[in-house]
């Protein structure tokens, strides 16, 4: 294979969607990831059934969660947003991320599926107020914290990181029927020293690879937003690019953003 050049993942049956299963397309809108762009989303049809199962199927075809609503971006003239996931058994931390994970060795880690945590909204407050000022969502209501972390059908676990008994980052993650998805992590900004975002995310890799899932799905990666660099740091990295997986190795570049349309996804 070439070097420079992406490689075809291994190939694997795909999750059925139910056929009934109906997708509605939004207005152009002010793109959340780029400035000055519009975006058109897709959303599966939020008055229809939804599980695991076809939840899963459609993380596999690159879509999200947002609270109850299942999306993706559909821009007829760009294709910046590619879904990213990471192969976990094929994951070589480098020397870096093996730094990062062993500072760690003091936090102590507790799964939860409850999401009413007063202690957990402070902190997401403290995170949004200092990381995210002025993006509309760094005032939040218990009510709006619950409703865009959570949802009534999906499988969603808090995952509660401490230190001396504080708690210090919260990853929030979906239970997929093949692999994880990382919905929103969330730390104390002030303990800028432990990079406490990269810990969660390493922390997720070894978590799906102990329940033997192959998959730790990311959101997506934008080659030109600056809040999406750290994903190229975890290699093997799969990118839904052209209509399928492609995996890019440690070396490889990452495909930049692009202003052709986008590959029609089949659901």
């Amino acid at each position: 294979m070439n070097a420079n050049k992406p490689g075809q993942t291994d190939s694997a049956p795909s999750l059925r969607l139910p056929t009934e299963l109906a997708f509605y397309a939004s207005a152009p809108h002010d793109c959340g990831y780029l400035p000055d762009k519009t975006a058109i989303t897709v959303f599966a049809d939020p008055e229809a059934p939804m599980d695991m199962s076809a939840y899963s199927a459609l993380v596999e075809l690159g879509f999200r969660r947002s609270g109850s609503h299942v999306y993706t971006p559909h821009c007829p003239h760009c294709s910046a947003c590619l879904p990213a996931r990471l192969p976990v058994a094929r994951f070589a931390p480098n020397r870096n991320q093996r730094r990062n994970f062993d500072r760690g060795t003091d936090i102590t880690v507790h799964i939860t599926e409850d999401g009413d945590s007063d202690e957990a909204f402070a902190l997401y407050r403290r995170y949004l107020g200092q990381r995210h000022p002025g993006g509309g969502m760094d005032d939040p209501s218990p009510e709006k914290y619950r409703e865009f972390l959570s949802s009534p059908w999906a499988h969603t676990e808090f995952v509660h990181f401490r230190r001396q008994g504080r708690l210090i980052a919260v990853a929030v993650q979906d239970v997929l029927s093949r692999g994880l998805s990382s919905v929103y992590t969330f730390f104390d900004p002030d303990l800028t020293g432990l990079s406490l975002g990269r810990y969660a995310l390493l922390w997720q890799i070894h978590e799906t690879r102990r329940r033997g899932l192959p998959w730790l799905f990311l959101g997506y990666w934008i080659a030109a937003s600056p809040k999406m660099a750290y994903k190229q740091e975890y290699r093997p990295i799969e990118l839904f690019h052209q209509g399928r997986w492609q995996s890019y190795s440690r070396g490889q570049a990452l495909p930049g953003q692009t202003c052709a349309p986008p590959t029609k996804k089949t659901v």
